[in-house]
C-alpha cells in the first residue's frame, strides 16, 4: 500500500539550518523552497530581495506549506547575513566557485547552527557575500551543463546536511 502524509510514521523534527535566498524571485521556485524546507525540518527560510511574490503563483506550487514553515522576507541579504554570522551561524554558500568544495566530501557542524545561502537563479551568489561565508560548497555534476535549478541544489544540500547532523 502507498502511504501519504496522512498514515507515514516519519518523525517530525527542526534542525537547526535557516535557508537565506539571494534574490531568488520565480513564484514556482519559492513556492518549492517552502516544500522543501518544511520537508527537511528547516528552522526557518528568510527571502532576501526587493521584489519577493509571494502570491497565487507561488502558493499554487508551495501547497500550503508558507503557512507552517517560519519565513520572513528582508530586503538586503547583507544585513540578513551579518546578522546571522554575529549569532554564531556557520555560513555556507551554494555556489560553483574555483575554491569551493565538493557536497558529498564536505564536512557540516553539527554544534552550531547552519545558514545555506543561495543564489540568483540567473545571477548566483555574489562575489561581496561569497566573502562572509564560512565555506562555498558545490555539487558535483557529470553532465554538459555547469549549473542546476536552484530549488533542486537547495533540495541535494539540506538532504546531505540533514543527513550529516541527524
Amino acid at each position: 500500500m502507498q502511504l501519504n502524509h496522512y498514515n507515514t510514521n516519519f518523525k517530525q523534527k527542526t534542525f537547526p539550518i535557516t535557508v537565506v535566498c539571494d534574490n531568488v524571485t520565480n513564484a514556482p521556485n519559492l513556492g518549492s523552497l517552502f516544500r522543501i524546507c518544511d520537508a527537511f525540518g528547516v528552522k526557518e527560510l528568510i527571502l532576501c530581495g526587493s521584489y519577493i511574490p509571494l502570491g497565487r503563483k507561488m502558493t499554487k506550487t508551495s501547497r500550503a506549506t508558507e503557512n507552517v514553515v517560519k519565513h520572513q522576507t528582508q530586503e538586503n541579504i547583507l544585513d540578513v547575513v551579518t546578522e546571522l554570522k554575529s549569532k554564531k551561524h556557520y555560513l555556507v554558500a551554494l555556489e560553483i566557485t574555483s575554491s569551493s568544495k565538493s557536497l558529498n566530501h564536505f564536512s557540516f557542524p553539527t554544534n552550531q547552527p547552519i545558514a545555506l545561502i543561495i543564489g540568483d537563479e540567473n545571477f548566483g551568489i555574489s562575489e561581496s557575500l561569497l566573502k562572509l561565508c564560512d565555506a562555498v560548497v558545490h555539487i558535483p555534476m557529470y553532465g554538459q551543463n555547469s549549473s542546476m535549478n536552484v530549488v533542486q541544489a537547495t533540495n541535494i544540500a539540506l538532504y546531505e546536511i540533514t543527513k550529516q547532523i541527524i
